[in-house]
């Protein structure tokens, strides 16, 4: 990959014009906002509420259904390819048995990776919670989209949450079940009130927090895993800087995923992330990402 920086599922992916825009601008890779196995609308009105440089917000998985972006993700692959990018694909579905379903449908526009979105509280297990809730609800799914993507050839990333108990458990099972990869994290959950009104201010009452204030959240996660699991984690939570990917590879990542940075300084913020990274680089006299991925891990600072 020409750039460690992945532009996150949910953000200026759902159009492949949308796409070959962060592809321009220096993204090593891009996702497309996650689909399911029927259009759905999302939520209504207000969905999105910025907050302490942050944003609240609950969407609510709104998507064209799995046939109609298999169009969508074929466009974007050879647009984005123009600028030696990577499409990475996102899918989510209301089972277990679904998730493969529309994982094998989504393989045949060819992404470079898919993302399972298990953590999206739109989406949630028998148990009520969403599927990466829990180590047996999580695995469940992986190893379904792993027998239907057998044969394709396809890798895997399973998108996890902060919100658990313990989510080194659930990383080894997901990786245990066949993930190839892991993306760390979903958005944290949360709500605001209108005081004055009374009330919730979104539609669906409560949402997911991002955006820089989730940071620390994400970077305790992405540690933690990398102790746990030896796959390649994709980290997501808060990086607005170089410096915050440098972080973030220090804990042990291999690729960084910017979402609500793009929010807030547009499409060619992967421009600025990559040259305020090889600035650290160069300070610190790193000559490639290796030479410190994990090197803040125990035993590994030296």
């Amino acid at each position: 990959m020409k750039s460690p920086f992945v532009l996150a599922s949910g953000v200026l992916g759902t159009s492949a014009s949308l796409l070959e825009r962060s592809a321009r601008a220096g993204a090593g890779a891009v996702t497309a906002k996650s689909c399911g196995p029927e259009a759905r609308a999302g939520h209504a009105n207000p969905i999105t509420i910025p907050w302490k440089d942050g944003f609240v917000n609950a969407v609510g998985l709104t998507n064209p259904g799995v046939l109609e972006e298999i169009g969508v993700l074929r466009e974007a692959r050879e647009r984005v390819g123009k600028h030696d990018c990577l499409l990475f694909a996102s899918v989510f579905a209301p089972t277990a048995r679904q998730f493969g379903e529309v994982a094998r449908k989504v393989a045949e526009a060819e992404p470079d990776l898919i993302e399972v979105n298990i953590s999206c509280p739109n989406v949630g297990s028998e148990y009520g919670t969403p599927f990466s809730g829990f180590p047996a609800t999580a695995a469940e799914v992986v190893r379904y989209v792993r027998q239907a993507l057998e044969g394709t050839g396809v890798p895997i990333s399973v998108k996890l949450s902060p919100n658990v108990a313990e989510i080194r458990s659930i990383a080894k099972a997901v990786v245990e079940a066949g993930a190839d990869a892991i993306t760390a994290i979903n958005t944290v959950p949360g709500m605001l009130i209108d005081a004055y009104a009374g009330k919730p201010i979104l539609k669906n009452k409560t949402g997911g927090y991002s955006g820089p204030p989730i940071k620390p959240i994400a970077l305790r996660c992405v540690y933690e895993i990398a102790q746990t699991v030896s796959v390649p984690i994709i980290a997501t939570g808060g990086v607005a800087s170089g410096l915050d990917a440098a972080e973030f590879i220090l804990a042990g990542a291999t690729l960084v995923g910017v979402g609500a940075g793009v929010y807030l300084g547009g499409a060619e913020i992967f421009g600025r992330l990559n040259q305020e990274l090889l600035a650290y680089m160069a300070e610190m006299n790193y000559g490639s990402l290796g030479a410190f991925r994990g090197k803040a891990l125990p035993g590994r600072s030296d």
